[in-house]
């Protein structure tokens, strides 16, 4: 499987350990518990960067980080019967402590879930404490990301 991540920066890029989500936490995650958040799609990993940040705060140098995840490797995938109503509500913390159990327990490298942005398309929350994480998990290819300025507007 194929999925997608967007860096700040190049030393960003190779980074496959979770310490932006340990640090500040995520839809899926507390802070203070590790995960990797990818995208099935590329345009749909550029919206979840996007509906994070301000228009003033995109970073000029963007990198986007093409995942090769083996076909063996257990991901859980999550039913909406599972999610409570309001999944799609930010700071949900429900969610989160549901993403803590699944991560702190280690029984997947992570788990398939909806986007809240593009309710028919997924994203991937990724185990980096993972047994395996880096057998399973490659980084296949890493390229610099040229924004569309109209995604960028600059106020002078």
């Amino acid at each position: 499987m194929t999925v997608y991540r967007i860096a700040k920066t190049k030393g960003r890029a190779g980074d496959l350990s979770g310490t932006g989500a340990f640090k500040v936490g995520g839809r899926w995650n507390n802070p203070g518990v590790f995960a990797l958040y990818a995208s099935e799609y590329q345009a749909l990993a550029m919206l979840e960067l996007l509906v994070h940040i301000e228009e003033s705060e995109l970073p000029p140098d963007l990198y986007i980080i093409t995942l090769e995840i083996d076909d063996n490797a257990p991901i859980l995938e999550l039913k909406d019967e599972e999610l409570p109503k309001d999944w799609r509500l930010p700071d949900n913390l429900v969610l989160k402590n549901m993403g803590d159990r699944l991560l702190l327990n280690k029984q997947h490298i992570g788990f398939r879930v909806r986007s809240a942005v593009m309710p028919d398309e997924y994203n991937l929350v990724l185990n980096p404490l993972y047994t395996d994480f880096n057998k399973l998990i490659k980084i296949t290819r890493i390229d610099r990301l040229e924004v569309d300025q109209r995604l960028n507007p600059r106020i002078d």
